[in-house]
């Protein structure tokens, strides 16, 4: 492949197609266990909606269609070398503004999601009239979509951020910014805490803190030891809750024995919709997923350079880091200094914590609550994330001049 990066089209082969379709033929459906009345899905993906959307995904979901809808996305795909791990295949949407001097803008997506997040985002943040102008480049994590899989040991966050860092820059961004939920979280602040003379901004959709602490945090101490919860911060710890005792199982497997779930996965298309497919639908605000949608995301993982196992790899190796060497997430827990922090907050994300508690993770320069949303807020309400981004770097707002050349807006 030749060293700049080269545009790229998805073009899965009908023998994959063929493939898949013959699997979802021979597959074999789960009993339903007794549900509640009032939560039919309250021991996991029921058997009959499991079973409808398989068929339907089998006779008659278009993945010509949806993978022609794709690349109507600006794609690309281009080499880049990760020390101790040779040269990957990095895949990802760069949408370059017309606005020369614009903002660098680096969208970094979770599990189970993928760079088609992004894409409701691009529209949005074309500059307008007093609104800053963006750059975006959106990749395929390594092990994710259509960028190369590893399987080394040792590939964690550390690895991420260096592969997404070294794409930023090879792409003549040497300053730009950050915006991330899930592992987008994690990997935009490993990238905060190894290159923060680059990465001089970042905006988050999932929060994951601690309570501050008297030796550290001693004024916001004070205030979340006098200060009660608000609404939100109340019903927030409650969600939280629920997702530690009832949600969790999958980062405990995910975490610890990634092979055996992987070997399910890898096999059976039916075992992929449905670990996908509970998430979709426990951890959005009511969105209205239609079968297309369901069954594209989860597409995605099925048809993925790495194979649909290769993206669970990131929970291991995350949660294995050498202290010493590796970023860890107590790491990512404490104060990165040098990049301001904008954090948006919304009732059904899977981590919930109060303001006092965000503020430990950085130079907060914006925090914003909304009354609906939930996890995949790219996807599920992409104008908040724009009202945020916007609020932050137009002119006049806290990050504003950041990036210099302050004639891109």
């Amino acid at each position: 492949m030749a060293d700049q990066p080269q545009p790229y089209s998805i073009s899965v082969s009908d023998d994959a197609l063929h493939q898949l379709k013959q699997r979802l033929a021979w597959a074999r459906f789960p009993s339903q266990l007794e549900s509640s009345d009032q939560d039919p899905w309250d021991f996991g993906v029921p058997a009959a909606e499991l079973q409808r959307l398989a068929t339907y995904w089998k006779d008659a979901f278009d993945w010509r269609k949806a993978e022609a809808q794709l690349n109507e996305l600006p794609q690309y795909h281009t080499d880049i070398e990760v020390e101790g791990f040779g040269t990957l295949d990095i895949h990802f949407v760069h949408q370059v503004s017309p606005v020369k001097n614009a903002i660098p803008l680096l969208f970094c997506h979770g599990w189970p999601g993928s760079f088609i997040e992004v894409s409701k985002l691009l529209p949005m943040l074309e500059a307008g009239a007093d609104q800053p102008a963006f750059h975006i480049v959106a990749p395929s994590l390594p092990n994710f979509g259509f960028s190369s899989g590893v399987t080394r040991r040792g590939f964690g966050l550390a690895q991420y951020a260096e592969a997404l860092h070294k794409l930023m820059v090879k792409l003549g961004y040497n300053k730009y910014v950050t915006q991330g939920g899930d592992w987008g979280f994690w990997v935009t602040r490993s990238i905060g805490l190894l290159y923060p003379e680059h990465c001089k901004a970042s905006h988050v959709n999932m929060v994951v803190a601690r309570p501050p602490q008297w030796s550290s945090n001693p004024l916001l101490a004070l205030q979340h030891a006098i200060m009660p919860y608000n609404i939100r911060e109340k019903a927030g710890r409650e969600r939280s809750e629920w997702f530690d005792h009832e949600g969790y199982g999958y980062n405990i497997l995910q975490s610890t024995k990634p092979q055996t779930i992987a070997a399910a996965l890898a096999d059976s298309p039916l075992a992929l919709l449905a670990w996908i497919y509970e998430k979709l639908h426990d951890w959005t605000d009511s969105y209205p997923w239609t079968d297309d949608e369901i069954l594209t995301w989860v597409s995605i993982y099925w048809f993925s350079k790495g194979g649909p196992e290769a993206s669970i790899r990131i929970y291991y190796e995350a949660f294995h880091a050498n202290p010493i060497t590796d970023i860890t997430y107590a790491k990512l827990y404490s104060y990165i200094p040098d990049v301001k922090l904008g954090v948006v907050h919304l009732p059904l994300e899977i981590s919930i914590v109060p303001s006092t508690w965000a503020a430990t993770l950085g130079p907060i320069v914006r925090q914003s609550e909304h009354a609906h949303g939930g996890h995949f807020a790219a996807w599920e309400k992409p104008d908040v994330i724009v009202q945020d981004l916007h609020a932050m770097f137009t002119r006049g707002g806290p990050c504003f001049g950041l990036i210099p050349d302050k004639d891109g807006y």
